[in-house]
């Protein structure tokens, strides 16, 4: 980079500045004050320093130190380190040099490493690995980044191995210790201290000073360090829990204070001289700094003034003060943490100012320097000031005006203005002086025209001119002329006239150097200029030319040096005539020192002539004279064949092509070709082929080897013999299949799952083609059509070939088999090998199962594994507690063992059960299971609490509260997910085995921005549970889309844009918001590695096509497609193809040349188009838009023959493709050569006299070039044919008379022109010197043969007439186009010999007449007759002339134009006829095409014109498309269905065939909902191929119609009639409003609204509440089942006074909606009344009497009173009388409305309109008296007891005797309650209480009559069989005491309605049943299960018919959760005597 310095600084002018770099100076005195680096170096680094001086001082400027930031690369190579193991590796990077110090990254093998606990790297980049192990070993390496160059280098690679340890333990080792450092005050510190030890996660580092710790860890970083840091820090390393001794290392930290002057001088300082002054300067600091004083930026210690005296305590002392004393001290205060600095003028006093050598007066010359001096003296030293106005002081600069040191002035340079008095003032404080002088200013005197070099052609006159001007003030001598020639002064041809010198008829002597001097004393001045004098060479001489005997293709060329004309040869023009062609330059710089050369590159067998001539600087000599004509021998062709190109034909065939050699290399007559070939790469012979015909230019090539490469070359012949062969051009014929498959194929099993393949390639002879790889095939022996297929790429280094197929079946049989292949297709298969996998571990058995369940033993059972991976040779069983390793035992079994009788087992024991099976392989996978003993296990429960969380796009976190598990491990989790809304259909999403202790599943493989529900379901050994309660609707988080739109097509392609449609994605594919959804198309060339371009598709997700515009023509591109939304753009497609259609070239050609070739020839070459402007096949290039040049392969240049001669012509080409012309190329002007002129013409004798005569000429026609003269020949035409007599006159003459002649005599003159070729043709005319003579006659007998007419051109025949005595000279044709053309003249200069003459540039088809007339030297003749007329023949060619004949008609021609390739050729696009003929459209101008056109395709179009004779050209193409329309008809058989809520399916047929009217693209689906199609239509577009579509997020329970349209290109075709659908119902919403009422302590009665929205048929109401927190440690949730509709409330009465509930209200459809819930406190609410006092209760014989006293009223009036009772056997209060007036204060009830042997609590609450108020204090237990029935009777017991045991032993025994053959069904329909669960049914009959039984709390409904029912005993546990085949799917599970169903009787009337009367039912009868029913301790053992509960999934297999009323009734199921407990409610723990309880 470039580095400025500055150097700011005060003062007085001049300032003067220096540079040091480290103390050397690098710069003079110069005043620039800044200092400029273009280039920065690393050696310009270092302590730049500035030194400023004027004259009152000098002073030093601060140091600056500069880095230049750099990057080395490191220097060591490979390095290899081994380390032991346990140890630390200490790895060093390599030395890099840097600036700054680099970053580095270590790297592993090349990953990254990070540091860690184990890993640190050090402050100097070290890399330490701590207790190292053998996975450090590898290959390490480090990148350094340089921060400020941004440069990176990797370095060398240090390979560290790891050697083995002898212990396991490492003692701490400090690796890197902490180093002394040395900082700055207030800067960061740092120390480093690494240890190592084994164990190092028990490894401590501590840092410690003076005893005390500081800080742990391997760093110590103190952020901004003091003085008060310094000091010695520890670092301790110590190894916990272990007694290794800890390791310390020391180092010391030292901190730096920069110095500060602490003492400064002032900034000036006064001194008398001879006195002693003091200037103080001291300074402290960390180091104490060192002082440094200066005088003027000179050390003291140089200037070894014994006055000046240092002293560290006071400063600087000067002694005797003297004038030289003054100027600037500086005081530098310095030591290694800085340096400061102060400075001091001393002013010396005392002497005022005097001049010792004051200015003097000067005169100079205008541009020179003027110096004035003033030097002065003084103490202090005297300022200077300048005036003439100020121009320079110490405070003023002006440009020119320099002050110096001394106090002079320079003035540089010296212009007129600074003319005048200039004034020195030299002040102090003691005086001021001044003195003048004077400036005088002269005007230089200067040559202001200077002679100039002159180089003149001899003869001509030169002139050199020189002129001076001066000032006026001064005289100057006249210049004078210094010629170093010889010449006379005056006079003669050379004269000087004021200053110019003038030379007259120049020639050689005058050449030489001439010098104009002019001299004043304002300035001397002088110019030379040098005179040259040239001429044309001489021609060279005795040019002579002989055959080269060793080489036929050259010519010996020898001369002699002519005179070179005073200037240089440049060199010779050598000029060859080929066959008397025009000559030609063949070498146009020939060294002009050689005499000889030798012309080779000639052509054999042709004749040539050479000439030369010599140039130089002043042009072209004339040519020698000219050799001989000589002729070259015959040779065979010296070139091969052009662009030969070979080409595989077929498998066996190549085609080969050629040009022919050029013509100027064939050395003769090309006779034909040999075509030579052979196997490319062998020694064979070659195969000839002879070509006769040397037309041809091609050759097949057949019956070849398949994919063989053959050398193939040709070599042309001439008579002579054959040329030299091309060079050899290598080719394939096309690929085969393989005819042999693989070699030595082996095929083994690896393992259980894979095979190895090991195979020899086929032979390369059999391959026939490229070796695109290998298949390897796998499939089952039992299953040959299930193959498995492995692609395997061929490895050519390798002979011996390996492939594995992964993924198969253990322990199977497969047949194996290979093939190689090639793109053709697939070889051979090899012979299959039949192999097994091998044997493995099996997999887990299956059915896993308990059975014969007691309290000591337990029969497993299962069955054999689903995959045995080989042959089963036996089970393990293990059983353990858990956790109990010591309990653990196993049992080995047989194979044909699948059942395990375990014993002495512990009862009551939780045991975990394992079994696998085994195979030779080893132990399988086991399969493990919980079990209890004496407990069967059971369904497990269904998980709760579903929460979701850390949503993603594509995972969500469930976390849940397992439910029961079923006495037994939890084998599985199954997520089950609603994916869009809750009414899609639940689909398994996830499941997680063997993880019996999971609460938290990561769900993944989730749809992006998709709306889900989940739910779980446990499955344990007995089976799967139930499903819990759905999760919340969650949303998955948007991302970008996963797939990119399908079927992406081209559908239009024009010049410039192509057209494209695609699949769009679905809705469910957007991953986002829909209207966030775009398309994106890139579009690249194929061919070019240019940008790609992107464009945005307008429209949403659903649009299906686009046009990509501003392309370029004939350009094949690359498409794709790719969806995007708001979080990111999704992948690309792959590439589509696609090729804009053909236009005109859009480029002109370029690096188009022009070379003369000849005076006749023009070579024109050009470069190839570059292929993006081609826009087209090339068909050929045009030469000034006519002249056609086909393209040929390779032929970029085009030899225009037959041009006029000496002619200027401007070239132009350009390409063409098929439809038209590109721009032509820049124009190019080029001249034909000169020639040799044509015949000079009208040569005419107007003057003939007896003896002279005039000949009168015009210039020739053709010139060929300038005419330089014309030269008249002529003789009597009697005399001797070379006896002439010639006369030259110049290029203007155009006559000339010729005296002397004899009269009467016939003379031949002979006219010829020259040009600087030569002389030309000449032209021949015979005159008579005799006055008698006429005009001619015209000719006659004019006439056009038929046979001669052409369609262009004819031949006219005349005789000629008289001359008239006068010889004729020319005639002139005349012609007339008919009927009404006017006469034009033809040709005016036919020759007069002539008697024919062809008559061109005619119109075809068109009829004409001709005239003629004479011309003798006395005028023309009349004019002759006319010819008959004469018509021109038809053309068909020529478009010029438009028909040209009568038109016959016309013809179309069409072609398909392919789409998506890259080229193609003209021959592949062949245009089909269609003929009309000119009748039919003679006079109409539009036609049809009727044509077997292919659909949706692309034609090309021309026609032409036809006639007789032949074919117009066709007209410009055009590209027309064949459409397509609409469809016209509806899609067919159209269906709607609903499946699912939200979501209805419609399928259809697609349209009749002849109906569709093109490709069908798609369909659009209109659906809205019935009667609200304005509001809710929406459209939905889907693409072939599908035929079904799902309409989704509909709403539930609603009717939808539905109408489908197809589409394509064209357009939608018609809908179709609606059909219509009604969505499926779903759940409903939640409750409109849920309140309460009649709150009390222990009851409410709850009320709700129906949902807002039902979505469907609402068939009942869930209730679900629970205490907002845990009553007595106990949460118990209760659910109630409401049946129906229009019921929407429930009284629940077991509430506990003063808990808070929260209650939940759902609406039922086919599933529960969302829950409405509130929370009530359960006690009166404010405002209501006190509780009644007094309370009393009487008992008669017949009825109660209850009396109580009114309590507070509360915030209102008493509105009546309810009393509540509380029977013994329920424990619930419950509503006994309702609602008593306000002024009762007593009731009788009757004794018959309480139950026997029932007890009874009553209390009294108060209403009024706030509620209920508290109730009174309960009463006493009264019960009710009645009879004790026998079997209360303790005989009848014991009587049923005794019964009941011998009938469960017989039962047990017939149990026995039949083994596990008897399954056991509940016939019931109970419904399973789950632990701690209670089931209640309400009726549409009214309010039930609900009842809760548990060992603890027994209550009862109401006292109304209760249907009781128990359950059968529980079988003896030995007598169980269960397993997962033998659940009973309708068991009765409610026999636990802590989970009952309670069943009962519906009350006629609503609870609102209830009177006293309301409970006088009839008293149940004193019966068995009842008598248990009755009891509490019977009633809580022994339950059953209620009639019309649906049991799910029950684990017992006993039977249970017996019921207890036949009569229907209703239930109301209620679940409780009751937790947590020490035994949780329904455990199977089996109570004591239960097997004998009956």
């Amino acid at each position: 980079n470039r580095l400025v310095l500055t150097c700011p600084a005060g003062g007085s002018w001049p300032l003067q500045y220096r540079w040091t770099l480290n103390n050397s100076n690098i710069t003079d005195w110069t005043p620039q004050y800044r200092l400029s680096i273009p280039t920065l170096q690393r050696t310009d680094a270092g302590l730049y320093q500035c030194t400023v001086m004027n004259r009152m001082g000098a002073l030093i400027h601060k140091r600056t130190e500069v880095h230049v930031a750099f990057l080395g690369n490191f220097s060591a190579g490979d390095q290899r380190k081994t380390v032991t193991q346990g140890r630390a590796a200490v790895i060093s990077p390599p030395a890099l040099a840097s600036f700054p110090q680099p970053l580095v990254t270590w790297y592993k093998d090349g990953h990254k490493i990070n540091p860690n606990n184990r890993i640190a790297i050090t402050l100097d980049n070290q890399l330490v690995v701590l207790a190292t192990t053998a996975t450090d070993a590898g290959r390490y390496h480090v990148e350094a980044v340089n921060e400020m160059t941004g440069e990176n280098v990797t370095s060398p690679a240090v390979y560290l191995s790891v050697s083995d340890s002898e212990s396991e333990l490492v003692a701490p080792a400090i690796v890197i210790a902490p180093r002394n450092t040395t900082v700055l005050v207030g800067t960061e510190a740092t120390l480093e201290c690494v240890a190592n030890a084994r164990p190092v996660d028990d490894l401590v580092v501590s840092w410690k000073r003076e005893g005390r710790r500081l800080a742990s860890g391997r760093r110590l970083t103190l952020p901004a360090s003091a003085s008060s840091d310094a000091g010695l820090y520890v670092c301790e390393a110590s190894l916990g829990n272990t007694t290794a001794k800890p390791v310390e290392a020391r180092a010391h930290l030292s901190v730096m204070e920069p110095p500060s002057l602490t003492v400064q001088p002032k900034k000036k300082v006064l001194a008398d001289i001879d006195r002693n002054v003091e200037i103080p300067c001291q300074a402290s600091g960390v180091p104490q700094p060192r002082i440094e004083w200066y005088k003027d930026a000179v050390p003291l210690s140089k200037l070894s003034n014994p006055r000046y005296k240092v002293s560290a305590a006071m400063g600087l002392t000067v002694r005797r003060v003297q004038p030289g004393d003054g100027g600037i001290f500086q005081c530098f205060a310095r030591s290694s943490a800085g340096e400061t600095q102060a400075h001091t003028e001393l002013l010396v006093s005392s002497a005022a100012p005097t001049f010792s050598s004051p200015p003097s007066d000067k005169t100079v010359t205008d541009g020179d320097t003027a110096l004035f001096t003033c030097q002065n003296s003084g103490a202090p030293k005297p300022a200077v000031t300048w005036r003439k106005g100020v121009i320079a002081s110490g405070s003023v600069q002006v440009s020119r005006f320099a002050l110096l040191q001394s106090g002079g002035l320079q003035i540089q340079p010296v212009s007129f203005q600074d003319s005048g008095e200039f004034t020195c003032i030299a002040s102090n404080s003691e005086g001021t002086i001044n003195a003048t002088a004077t400036l005088t200013v002269w005007s230089r005197t200067v040559i202001s025209v200077p002679p100039a070099d002159q180089r003149v052609i001899k003869g001509t006159t030169a002139v050199l001119n020189c002129n001076a001007t001066h000032d006026s003030r001064i005289e100057i001598r006249y210049p004078r002329i210094n010629v170093f020639i010889k010449c006379p002064s005056s006079g003669g041809r050379v004269s000087v006239r004021q200053g110019s010198l003038t030379i007259s008829q120049t020639w050689s002597g005058d050449i030489g150097d001439y010098t104009c001097t002019v001299t004043s004393k304002a300035g001397n001045d002088s110019r030379s200029a040098r005179l040259e004098v040239i001429e044309l060479p001489h021609p060279p001489r005795s040019l002579t030319a002989r055959l080269n005997d060793s080489d036929s293709c050259s010519v010996h060329l020898s001369w002699l040096r002519p005179f070179d004309g005073n200037s240089p040869l440049l060199h010779y023009v050598l000029e060859l005539s080929e066959n008397n062609s025009p000559w030609k330059v063949y070498l146009s710089e020939v060294d002009p020192s050689v005499t000889k050369v030798s012309v080779g590159g000639l052509t054999p067998a042709r004749t040539y002539q050479f000439r030369l001539c010599a140039v130089n600087q002043v042009g072209r000599g004339q040519y020698s004279a000219e050799t001989h004509r000589m002729m070259l021998r015959e040779e065979a062709p010296s070139a091969p064949p052009n662009n030969i190109v070979a080409s595989g034909r077929t498998n066996q065939s190549i085609m080969v092509q050629w040009q022919p050699p050029p013509e100027s290399e064939l050395n003769g007559v090309l006779r034909g070709y040999v075509l030579r070939y052979r196997l490319a790469g062998l020694p064979g012979d070659y195969q000839e082929k002879n070509i006769s015909s040397p037309e041809t230019n091609y050759c097949l090539l057949k019956d070849l080897i398949i994919w063989t490469q053959y050398q193939i070359q040709v070599a042309a012949y001439t008579g002579v013999g054959l040329g030299v062969y091309s060079s050899p051009v290598t080719e394939y014929t096309l690929q085969g299949v393989p005819t042999a498959p693989p070699q030595e194929v082996e095929v083994v099993a690896v393992n259980s799952t894979t095979i190895r393949f090991t195979w020899n390639p086929p032979p390369q002879q059999f391959i026939n083609g490229i070796n695109q790889g290998y298949k390897l095939l796998v499939w089952p022996e039992l299953s040959p059509e299930d193959v498995t297929i492995v692609t395997i790429t061929p490895d050519y280094p390798s002979s011996r070939h390996t492939g594995l197929v992964s993924g198969l079946k253990k322990f199977t049989w497969y047949y194996g088999s290979t093939l190689c292949f090639t793109t053709p297709g697939d070889g051979p298969c090899s012979p299959p090998n039949l192999l097994q996998t091998h044997e493995d571990m099996p997999g887990p058995v299956r059915q896993l199962s308990f059975t014969e369940i007691l309290d000591t033993s337990l029969r497993v059972s299962w069955a054999e594994p689903e995959e045995k991976n080989g042959v089963v040779t036996g089970y393990m069983v293990w059983w353990e507690i858990p956790n109990v390793k010591s309990s653990r035992e196993e049992r080995s079994l047989s194979n044909s063992t699948l059942q395990c009788q375990l014993t002495g087992l512990t009862s009551t024991t939780v045991y975990t059960i394992q079994v696998a099976a085994l195979t030779a392989a080893g132990q399988g996978v086991v399969t493990s299971s919980t079990i209890s003993t004496g407990v069967p296990p059971e369904l497990p429960g269904a998980p709760s609490n579903l929460v979701i969380s850390n949503i993603s796009p594509r995972a969500a976190t469930l976390r849940f509260r397992p439910g029961s598990d079923g006495k037994t491990a939890i084998s599985r989790w199954m997520v089950e997910g609603q994916d869009g809304g809750e009414e899609e259909p639940w689909r398994a999403v996830y499941q997680k085995d063997n993880q019996p202790n999971a609460d938290t599943l990561e769900i993944p493989n989730l749809t992006p921005f998709t709306q889900y529900r989940f739910r779980m379901q446990q499955v344990n050994i007995v089976g799967s549970g139930p499903m819990s309660t759905p999760s919340r609707l969650i949303q998955t988080l948007q991302a970008a889309p996963d797939t990119h739109p399908s079927n992406l097509n081209l559908v239009s392609a024009t010049q410039t844009s192509l057209h494209f449609s695609w699949k769009p994605l679905s809705e469910s594919e957007y991953n986002s918001s829909p209207e966030t959804v775009g398309y994106r198309l890139r579009v690249r060339k194929t061919d070019t590695d240019g940008e790609d371009r992107v464009v945005d598709v307008e429209g949403g997700g659903g649009t299906s096509e686009a046009t990509i515009e501003d392309l370029s023509p004939w350009i094949q591109y690359q498409v794709q497609i790719q969806a995007f939304n708001s979080i990111g753009p999704g992948p690309w497609s792959t590439s589509v193809a696609a090729h804009t259609a053909e236009s005109v070239p859009s480029g002109s050609l370029v690096n188009v040349t022009a070379e003369a070739v000849s005076s006749s020839r023009i070579m024109l070459t050009w470069s190839t188009l570059p292929r993006a402007q081609r826009n087209g096949v090339i068909l050929g290039y045009k030469v000034n838009k006519t002249l056609r040049h086909p393209q040929r392969q390779g032929n970029l240049s085009l030899l225009l023959n037959g041009l006029q001669k000496y002619t200027m012509y401007v070239l132009q080409v350009l390409a063409y493709t098929q439809l038209g012309d590109g721009p032509p190329s820049n124009p190019i002007l080029l001249r034909t050569k000169e020639d040799v002129p044509g015949p000079p013409v009208r040569m005419v004798f107007p003057e003939v006299r007896l003896t002279s005569v005039r000949v009168v000429w015009q210039p020739p026609i053709f010139p060929n070039g300038i005419i330089l003269g014309y030269q008249i020949s002529y003789r009597l035409d009697s005399r001797d044919p070379q006896r002439w007599t010639t006369v030259e006159v110049g290029s203007n003459a155009r006559q000339f008379s010729v005296t002397g002649l004899s009269s009467e005599q016939t003379y031949r003159f002979r006219l010829t022109a020259r040009t600087a070729v030569g002389w030309g043709e000449p032209q021949e005319a015979l005159v008579v010197t005799t006055e008698r003579r006429e005009r001619p006659q015209p000719p006659r007998k004019l006439s056009v043969p038929q046979d001669e007419v052409e369609s262009l051109r004819l031949h006219l025949y005349w005789v000629t007439g008289s001359s008239g005595s006068s010889p004729l000279r020319y005639f002139t044709l005349q012609f007339k186009e008919l009927p009404s053309g006017p006469w034009k003249t033809h040709t005016a200069d036919i020759p007069h010999n002539m008697t024919s003459w062809a008559v061109d540039r005619l119109k075809p088809f068109t009829s004409y007449k001709f005239r003629m007339f004479s011309t003798n030297d006395v005028g023309d003749s009349v004019l002759s007759k006319e010819t008959e007329a004469v018509t021109t023949l038809q053309d068909g060619k020529n478009l010029r002339y438009s028909i040209n004949g009568v038109l016959t008609g016309y013809r179309v021609y069409y072609r398909e134009l392919p789409v998506n390739i890259s080229t193609f050729t003209e021959a592949e696009l062949k245009y089909e006829p269609l003929l009309f003929h000119a009748a039919d459209v003679l006079n109409i101008r539009v036609c049809r095409l009727f044509a077997e056109l292919k659909k949706f395709k692309c034609y090309q179009i021309v026609m032409t014109s036809y006639n007789i004779i032949g074919e117009s050209p066709p007209s410009a193409p055009v590209e027309v498309s064949v459409g397509e329309a609409a469809p016209s008809v509806a899609p067919q058989s159209i269906k709607v269905s609903a499946v699912s809520p939200s979501s209805l399916e419609v399928t259809w047929d697609t349209p009749p065939l002849e109906t569709q009217n093109g490709l069908i693209q798609g369909y659009k689906i209109h659906y809205w909902e019935k009667d609200k199609q304005n509001q809710t239509e929406k459209v939905k577009v889907i693409f072939v191929p599908d035929t079904r579509v799902h309409l989704t997020n509909l709403s539930s329970y609603s009717s939808y119609l539905v109408t489908l349209t197809a589409f394509n290109t064209a357009g939608d075709g018609p809908p179709s009639d609606p059909r219509g659908a009604r969505t499926l119902q779903s759940a409903p919403s939640q409750p409109s409003y849920l309140s309460f009422s009649e709150v009390t302590g222990g009851s409410v009665n709850v009320s709700w609204g129906a949902p807002l929205t039902p979505n469907g048929q609402v068939e009942g109401y869930r209730v679900v509440y629970q205490p907002t927190a845990p009553v007595q440690g106990v949460s118990k949730v209760v659910t109630v089942d409401v049946k129906g509709g229009w019921q929407r409330w429930l009284k629940v009465r077991d509430l506990i006074k003063g808990a808070t509930y929260t209650f939940s209200v759902q609406a039922l459809t086919v599933s529960y909606g969302p829950p409405i819930q509130a929370n009530i406190t359960a006690q009166p609410v404010k405002g209501t009344p006190g509780s009644p006092t007094e309370m009393s209760i009487t008992k008669t014989s017949s009825d109660l009497n209850i009396q109580w006293s009114e309590g507070d009223t509360g915030a209102a009036p008493v509105t009546g009173y309810v009393i509540e009772a509380r029977p013994s056997d329920e424990g619930v209060w419950d509503s006994f009388i309702r609602l008593l007036p306000p002024s009762s204060r007593s009731v009788s009830v009757p004794l018959e409305r309480l139950r026997s042997g029932i007890s009874y609590e009553f209390r009294v609450v108060a209403v009024n309109r706030y509620g209920y108020g508290q109730p009174s204090t309960p009463s006493v237990a009264l019960a009710a008296l009645s009879e004790r029935p026998f079997y209360e009777e303790w005989w009848f017991l014991l009587v049923m007891a005794l019964v009941g045991l011998i009938l469960i032993l017989v039962l047990v025994f017939t149990l026995l005797l039949h083994g596990n053959s008897t399954k056991y069904k509940a016939c019931g329909t109970g419904k399973h309650a789950t632990t701690g669960e209670e089931s209640v049914t309400l009726d549409n009959g009214g309010f039930t209480a609900l009842e809760l039984n548990s060992r603890t709390l027994n209550t009862k409904n109401s006292f109304l009559k209760k249907n009781g029912t128990r359950s059968p005993p529980r079988p003896s546990p030995g007598g169980l069989h269960y397993s997962d085949d033998d659940i009973c799917n309708n068991y009765n599970g409610a026999v636990l005491t802590e989970s009952t169903t309670l069943t009962e009787k519906p009350t006629e009337v609503s609870e609102s309605e209830l009177t006293d009367s309301d409970y006088e039912d009839e008293q149940p009868k004193h019966s068995f049943v009842n008598h248990y029913m009755s009891d509490p301790t019977y009633y809580n053992s022994w339950k059953r299960q209620p009639k019309g509960l649906k049991g799910v999934g029950a684990p017992f297999g006993y039977e249970e018919c017996a019921t207890a009323d036949t009569e229907p009734y209703y239930q109301t199921p209620a679940h409780t959760h009751v937790n947590p407990n020490t035994n949780p409610p329904g455990s199977r723990t089996p109570v004591t005597g239960f097997s004998s309880f009956v």
